[in-house]
């Protein structure tokens, strides 16, 4: 998204992004500030002063009802919610979202909204703009809304109120983003007069992110693998990872004496750094496994650059990609794959020649992709290294999104030719935001 905002800029746009308090994204699922840093300063951001409501710790905030049967109070929270729009967390920001796109037009009109979601009531506000208004808006589901990317399956029927809903979206958007192509076919056979219109952008990674240099390994002084993203797997999933670290270990010389670091934030709201996964990690510290917390993003570089091997571990299959797997790629270091075989990040990264392949959760196999890219990380020659940046290139998000955001402000543009069927068009010279997250 920031990436987004810095592109209609370039492209000479006035991009004003709609997003909610700094403080809500902290006491959601935290907000990394480098990131702002690198929106561009003509990005106008206006912060809506709503936050969720199950996620106040202070107890003198509490009513009677949620301090006496605080499961009820929750199952109430989500009636009510739903109520506005048919999303239980976040459903009742509907009328605050409405009406912050409908001052911003009154006070400079908009000629294009793009909602970025999750979460998905940010399209009761781009359809509230075009009811109004008439300003035409593009949707950016990444990872779609009625197919669960997780599961591989439909998330809702289309006869129901989410159907309707995006049903209703798409029959008038401009265009529609989503990560990858398994993703993509879903939409074009869900509704094929839209089809024309689904775009593939893919997440890709930012260039200053990536080591920018060949790296040559230490076996001597202990290889180090390292994982960095999200916790967002499951217990079982990080236990069968670390017990193939376990058995890699016990097998190979090269990693008698290596160790694994893992990186990033562990659960959300109030599970966020206490939960099972914790636990285990703080278990696994005797097989030289080291939990170091969230990074920012301006150290992203920095901890790769002192990495031997990356360990890619994912949820999902075939309609999940991840946006870690372009950012690991360009490290430029052997991967390790730790997700199921059918996975859109396996398309990614074929013929990348410091993957160690797709072999599923199998701890036994696991455990030999382990020993592969400790000599992988032992042997890689320069060549090599460079083959695998050359693989990488082509995913960097500036040029990415550079295409993506030209993509739309042509079809845009290709619309009002045909709505005036004339030769003037309408001016392009601003668009407004409703992301699913901060300013970045």
């Amino acid at each position: 998204m920031r990436e987004t905002a810095n592109q209609f800029t370039n492209a000479g746009w006035d991009v004003t992004v709609v997003t909610i308090a700094q403080e809500s994204w902290e006491r959601d699922s935290g907000v990394d500030l480098t990131l702002l840093e690198q929106v561009d300063p003509r990005v106008k951001i206006v912060e809506l002063p709503i936050a969720r409501e199950d996620l106040e710790t202070d107890i003198r905030l509490f009513d009677e009802a949620r301090a006496l049967q605080p499961v009820a109070w929750m199952n109430d929270l989500r009636r009510r919610q739903m109520a506005h729009f048919p999303e239980p967390t976040f459903g009742s920001w509907r009328g605050d979202l409405e009406q912050a796109v409908l001052d911003i037009h009154r006070d400079h009109p908009a000629d294009l909204l793009l909602a970025s979601c999750v979460p998905y009531v940010n399209l009761a506000a781009a359809w509230k703009l075009w009811e109004e208004a008439r300003v035409p808006y593009a949707v950016d589901f990444r990872d779609g809304w009625s197919i669960d990317v997780v599961e591989g399956i439909e998330a809702f029927s289309r006869d129901s109120e989410l159907g309707r809903w995006e049903q209703k979206i798409l029959d008038h958007a401009v265009s529609l983003w989503v990560v990858n192509d398994p993703i993509a076919e879903h939409y074009r056979t869900r509704y094929p007069d839209f089809a024309d219109r689904v775009r593939v952008v893919r997440n890709g990674y930012d260039a200053d992110s990536s080591p920018n240099r060949v790296h040559r390994a230490d076996p001597d002084a202990g290889l180090v693998f390292g994982y960095l993203g999200t916790v967002n797997f499951t217990a079982q999933h990080l236990e069968t990872v670390l017990n193939a670290w376990r058995a890699a270990r016990e097998q190979e010389p090269l990693l008698a004496n290596a160790r694994f670091e893992v990186r990033g934030h562990i659960g959300a709201g109030s599970s966020r750094g206490s939960n099972r996964h914790v636990e285990i990690l703080k278990q696994a510290e005797a097989d030289d496994v080291h939990f170091g917390g969230p990074a920012a993003k301006a150290e992203v570089a920095s901890i790769y650059a002192r990495w031997d091997a990356m360990v890619l571990i994912l949820i999902g299959g075939r309609y999940v990609t991840s946006g870690k797997v372009y950012e690991y790629m360009a490290t430029g270091l052997p991967i390790v794959s730790a997700h199921v075989v059918e996975h859109d990040a396996s398309n990614v990264l074929d013929g990348h020649p410091l993957w160690t392949g797709a072999v599923g959760l199998d701890e036994e196999a696991l455990a030999q992709s382990f020993v592969r890219a400790a000599h992988m990380a032992a042997d890689t020659n320069e060549e090599v290294h460079a083959e695998a940046m050359t693989h990488a290139d082509q995913f960097t998000r500036e040029s990415l999104m550079t295409v993506a955001v030209k993509e739309l402000i042509e079809q845009l543009a290709t619309d009002r030719a045909a709505e005036t069927d004339s030769a003037g068009t309408a001016s392009l010279a601003q668009t407004s935001f409703v992301p699913g997250g901060p300013a970045s």
